[in-house]
């Protein structure tokens, strides 16, 4: 290992990220993971990785785990150089526990930058910000039954006999309850409703991207009708439903943006990282970086995964309790982390990609440390993933020390706590 860990790149600063932007080329997915939901470093260095490919490569697209309602509101202040509601604002309205993922200062920051970017770009040519996630089946319903209604009456009726299928279920404390026991045909519903509007969505770009909106908020419910199906069936089959619905809006939004746009994307290590090289494909699982690479390696599919030694970090203790800043302990003997930490003084960037000796070297299966929104120190070794890192992803960039991400002062809002994170991250 001592002569494999010469070919580690230091990462002191952003001119170190040279090698990671050569080995990328012109991919056009480029995925930047998080070992966890709550740390600033993991958020800064993809927004100073992201801020490179959108200024030097063309990057038009951040899709990122998030709602889809709430991200599309930061994407029109995002857009739009008249808004000049404070971005703090803008951000009170990622009011879904766990609060702290997008309503966060980091964000503010790189949302304050994307907006400066795009405020002298004619408006084809600005970068969005999108979120992939299936979690918002309320919000969404809300948003066509009200827009329809302005905008394509025939069409709305559809969407008031969709919503009037889960309304009764609306005020229960399990979504999941929403489809146990809603009526049988709310499904044939939703996928007609979704018919009408693909068929449809020329009528309405007169509004910023109204016409993405419109198909993306009836995506989310006839998803997450799979989603809080499974999730009722205590199964796994709902992880691979929320992976998979978050390619299929990512493929919506390839196919409305042109085939010219590249997309960077941020999730969590458990979504970018291919699910076959660890012990989910045993499981039956799959993930957003494998069904990536499997459909759309030709394009170029670019895995970056993040890892740290020990630090703090944002989390909570059980579903939909408040934040905290948790300690996150010296990694495991035998993990990855503790293997790195031992080789290295620092921070790290390890390019896989076309290095023989490095795939080599880190073929083998080790604990990969996985923080979720909920998180116990005390239970660190449940936190570990098996996974051969150089088949799990292209680079690696490894923190030494890391801190906790700094949330804006959101309180969640009681009715949007969610079940629907079995598996916390």
């Amino acid at each position: 290992m001592s002569n494999i860990s010469s070919l580690f790149h230091p990462l002191s600063n952003v001119s170190h990220l040279g090698p990671l932007f050569e080995s990328i080329g012109s991919s056009k997915y480029v995925l930047l993971g998080e070992a966890s939901h709550g740390t600033h470093e993991f958020y800064t260095w993809r927004a100073h990785i992201s801020k490179h490919l959108i200024q030097e490569k063309g990057f038009t697209m951040i899709a990122v785990e998030g709602d889809w309602p709430d991200c599309f509101v930061l994407n029109k202040w995002i857009k739009n150089p008249d808004d000049k509601t404070p971005i703090a604002e803008i951000l009170m309205q990622f009011n879904r526990w766990p609060t702290w993922m997008w309503g966060n200062w980091e964000i503010a920051s790189f949302a304050g930058w994307l907006k400066e970017y795009n405020s002298s770009l004619p408006y084809e040519k600005r970068c969005g910000f999108y979120g992939l996630d299936v979690y918002s089946l309320w919000e969404s319903l809300d948003i066509m039954v009200n827009y329809l209604q302005k905008e394509d009456p025939p069409t709305a009726q559809l969407a008031v006999d969709a919503f009037r299928c889960f309304e009764p279920y609306k005020e229960g404390d399990s979504y999941a309850s929403v489809y146990a026991h809603s009526l049988p045909d709310c499904k044939k519903k939703v996928v007609k409703l979704l018919k009408e509007v693909r068929e449809n969505s020329w009528k309405y770009d007169h509004e910023m991207e109204g016409g993405l909106n419109a198909e993306l908020n009836s995506l989310v419910m006839k998803n997450a009708e799979k989603y809080y199906e499974a999730l009722a069936g205590f199964g796994d089959d709902s992880w691979n439903v929320r992976d998979r619905h978050m390619v299929e809006t990512l493929e919506t939004l390839m196919k409305y943006h042109g085939d010219d746009n590249r997309v960077v994307i941020w999730e969590h290590n458990t979504h970018i990282g291919d699910a076959r090289a660890t012990n989910m494909k045993r499981d039956g699982l799959i993930n957003v970086g494998q069904l990536l690479r499997e459909k759309y390696q030709k394009d170029g599919v670019y895995l970056a995964g993040f890892g740290t030694w020990t630090g703090t970090v944002r989390a909570a203790k059980n579903w939909g309790a408040p934040m905290q800043i948790m300690n996150v302990p010296e990694a495991m003997a035998g993990s990855i982390e503790e293997l790195l930490h031992s080789q290295c003084e620092g921070n790290i960037l390890i390019v896989f990609k076309d290095n023989h000796n490095l795939e080599e070297a880190f073929s083998n299966k080790m604990g990969h440390r996985a923080i979720g929104v909920v998180y116990h120190p005390s239970h660190e070794r449940g936190n570990y993933v098996p996974t051969r890192l150089s088949q799990r992803y292209d680079a690696f960039l490894f923190l030494e020390r890391t801190e906790a991400l700094h949330p804006l002062k959101i309180k969640p809002d009681g009715h949007k706590v969610p079940d629907t994170y079995p598996f916390g991250i």
